[in-house]
């Protein structure tokens, strides 16, 4: 649970540093923003190691092909990636070019979630009685 007040610790430090810079160094500005948003995703890394071990151990108890969740994993972080580009997009003024990067992303998990689509539908195509 102390993650999460590192973690607010470091937003509210770094949001307090761009806020000083912006007006000096605009550049140094976008640089401390990334960087705090880079040592937040550093501090969570940790924590995704336990997902993927849990998301192994449902693998194992499921049966399900297990490609289906290595793709579900895949859609996560492309929504994540998305979601953090998408930001760091809208904090160098660049807003519509993240609203850019969020159309894109929200394409590549449409297509990439197609095979899981397909493979609901056929399960329920196969419980329902011909």
């Amino acid at each position: 649970m102390e993650i999460i007040f590192k973690i607010v610790a470091i937003g509210i430090i770094t949001c307090l540093a761009t806020i000083i810079v912006k007006p000096i160094r605009a550049d140094f500005s976008i640089i401390i923003s990334i960087v705090g948003g880079l040592i937040i995703l550093f501090l969570v890394i940790n924590y995704l190691t336990s997902v993927f071990d849990i998301f192994k151990s449902i693998i194992n108890l499921s049966g399900i092909n297990s490609n289906l969740y290595r793709l579900l994993l895949k859609i996560i972080g492309v929504g994540y990636l998305v979601e953090f580009t998408a930001g760091i997009c809208s904090d160098t003024g660049n807003s519509s070019l993240g609203d850019k990067v969020l159309l894109g992303g929200k394409v590549i998990i449409m297509v990439m979630a197609l095979p899981i689509i397909t493979s609901i539908l056929q399960i329920i195509t196969e419980l329902l009685p011909s």
